[in-house]
């Protein structure tokens, strides 16, 4: 029998989880996570990588990660360095024959693996697997990549008629759990990773902790006990609370929950207790997950351009002091300051607010998209880099957005905050308050 190291990295569960199963399957399987200094470095556009609410996040998921492996009889070892460092030791240590990861498609987590690969031993092999769609890619009525439609209804349309969901997989067989492993190391401390402590703003609409546990603990209550997925649709676009939406998008993005798991509790909702408009919006949303995902498989490192995906070229600007106000919320309009005062306080911000304040920033204020999107990765507890990027192309004009549209903040207002609750909760926010300035 062999023994594999599973190399986990935004794919941070147990279930539903190919890569693992199949490690699993193959023989004895250790797993590994790394806290990789670069991913809490200065980026590109002068902001950390990663800031502190999802630092914490993450770190809260990896310790429930740990112990659902350790359930399984699958010990975690957590690295304090590059993955090319920590990985290529382990393998050597153990005897490991196979390194098995989630299959991914941008530039950073390919250059990541490719450095892994190039330090591991000759004989020692790679196996990666999708792992993080809705739609699997051998599924999709597209011949290949390139053949995805640039307007997401088109592919929406496809998929629905012509693709189906897989089933969720099984849950990787226990093993007896080694007795000859060294010290698997410990999972750091915010502090540790650089940050100060950060405390839960009470006013916010995610006070949720990391972790697949979390995760089923929320999407239990959304859909079973309080029902709300009947609704979904009709308040989707709220503000405030922790209501108004499902909230499930910072565990979809580290992978603590799978997008076939939430689609499948939607079928079984449907047939259970009702299916509506609502239950179906929610699978809509997963579908706009799918399509950015899609967009980067076939665009690549495009999708960091300043042109975009459409190569159009606009004189962006890169004004220091428009950034310090839109990003300490000090712009002249009210409706994207409360919203930008929310993403510093907590990391999280509506699916409304994000449309405007991108908007406001490029399109009105003409700065460069890639800043903005940058300052975002820093902070949103639910980055991920196809959701993220992909989005901001499409509100900055060099996107997927047929319509090509500019959002008006006060018209927005009114429509959404018609009462002002929403304003008058964030705008009383001290700038010296704010945890999140790097």
């Amino acid at each position: 029998m062999s023994t594999s190291l599973y190399w986990f990295r935004n794919d941070l569960r147990a279930t539903d989880h190919p890569g693992l199963l199949a490690a699993r399957q193959a023989g004895q399987v250790f797993g590994v996570y790394c806290f990789n200094p670069r991913d809490y470095a200065v980026g590109d556009y002068g902001f950390p990588r990663t800031g502190p609410f999802r630092a914490r996040f993450l770190i809260e998921t990896v310790i429930r990660l740990r112990a659902d492996l350790e359930a399984l009889g699958i010990p975690l070892f957590v690295a304090h360095q590059a993955p090319q460092l920590a990985i290529p030791e382990l393998v050597t240590r153990y005897g490991l024959q196979t390194v098995f990861l989630q299959k991914e498609w941008t530039r950073d987590e390919q250059q990541e693996a490719e450095a892994v690969r190039q330090a591991l031993p000759a004989a020692v092999g790679m196996v990666s697997h999708y792992g993080q769609f809705l739609f699997h890619p051998e599924d999709i009525p597209f011949k290949d990549s390139g053949s995805i439609p640039e307007v997401f209804t088109a592919f929406r349309k496809a998929c629905e008629k012509q693709a189906s969901v897989r089933p969720v997989l099984p849950r990787p067989e226990p093993q007896p759990y080694p007795d000859t492993l060294s010290e698997p190391g410990h999972i750091p401390t915010l502090e540790a990773l650089g940050f100060s402590a950060v405390e839960t703003d009470t006013r916010t609409a995610f006070p949720f902790p990391g972790g697949a546990g979390a995760a089923w603990d929320r999407l239990n209550a959304y859909f079973w006990e309080h029902r709300r997925l009947s609704f979904y649709k009709k308040t989707r676009n709220g503000l405030v609370g922790t209501e108004y939406s499902s909230k499930f998008s910072p565990w979809l993005a580290n992978g603590s929950l799978s997008p076939r798991e939430i689609y499948w509790e939607v079928k079984r909702y449907e047939q259970e207790i009702r299916k509506n408009q609502d239950t179906y919006w929610l699978v809509f949303e997963l579908l706009w997950r799918d399509y950015f995902k899609y967009i980067a498989l076939k665009h690549q490192d495009r999708i960091f351009y300043p042109g975009g995906i459409k190569d159009r070229h606009y004189p962006w600007g890169r004004s220091q002091d428009l950034l310090k106000a839109w990003t300490q919320g000090l712009t002249e309009s009210d409706f994207v300051n409360a919203n930008m005062r929310e993403l510093a306080r907590t990391g999280w911000m509506s699916n409304r607010g994000r449309q405007n304040a991108a908007s406001y920033w490029t399109r009105t204020l003409g700065q460069d998209w890639r800043l903005g999107a940058a300052w975002f990765q820093y902070l949103l507890l639910d980055y991920d880099v196809h959701s993220n990027w992909g989005n901001w192309m499409y509100n900055s004009g060099v996107g997927n957005d047929p319509r090509d549209r500019t959002f008006n903040p006060e018209l927005q207002a009114r429509r959404y905050d018609a009462d002002g609750r929403f304003r008058r909760l964030w705008l009383q926010t001290s700038l010296f308050e704010n945890p999140a300035t790097p």
